[in-house]
């Protein structure tokens, strides 16, 4: 089934049968700049065996169609929306590729994504990002990164060493204890490469 639940988050849902299914959301291009993510997702709608699954999978394969569409990596506002989360450490950045909103939550897609978390209560959340080739995660989800790790060979980073207020990570993982990981594709890998370690990963969280 594909969903559109708003009038700029796609949302493609691929339910299971399992009754004691987890609520999977796997999202792509929060950074214009960062296409890796729509591709694999894509082309994993288009090439995955969703008849039997364990699990609820729901992805966003574009969060930022306005910057992706320019390579840029904020949004019509000029906003990082990594930065824009209603946290506790959200503050008002510089306006440089990094900055945070005029407030938090300034940015509709922000507030179309925390009203869309609500209604999904998601167990695990991948996102999608690059070019850092490390596996991050925030909140509960050590375990789960360090699986995720070993289909794609990237290092676990707990912490990326500089400081990300109003991240989705802080706002679902550390303020709401939702597992959540980041995949850091190295934007120096071909397409073919990326895509073939995500699909083992998607794949196992279909059953996880």
């Amino acid at each position: 089934m594909n969903e559109t639940t708003t009038s700029t988050i796609e949302l493609i849902k691929k339910p299971s049968n399992n009754p004691n299914a987890k609520t999977i959301l796997i999202i792509g291009v929060f950074h214009g700049e960062e296409p890796q993510g729509e591709y694999v997702i894509n082309r994993y709608l288009e090439n995955g065996n969703f008849e039997d699954f364990n699990n609820h999978l729901n992805f966003i394969p574009c969060l930022n169609p306005w910057g992706k569409e320019r390579g840029i990596r904020g949004n019509q506002n000029g906003v990082d929306l990594n930065r824009n989360y209603p946290t506790k450490n959200w503050i008002e950045t510089e306006k440089d590729e990094y900055y945070s909103g005029t407030h938090a939550a300034s940015e509709i897609t922000t507030r179309q994504m925390t009203e869309l978390l609500d209604d999904l209560k998601p167990d695990i959340i991948l996102t999608l990002h690059a070019p850092l080739k490390c596996v991050n995660y925030d909140g509960p989800a050590k375990e789960l990164a360090d699986k995720i790790a070993e289909f794609c060979e990237y290092p676990v980073i707990a912490d990326l060493g500089y400081p990300t207020p109003g991240s989705f990570g802080t706002y679902c993982g550390v303020e709401r204890n939702i597992p959540i990981v980041t995949l850091e594709y190295d934007d120096k890998e071909d397409y073919e490469s990326i895509y073939r370690k995500t699909e083992k990963i998607f794949d196992w969280l279909a059953v996880y």
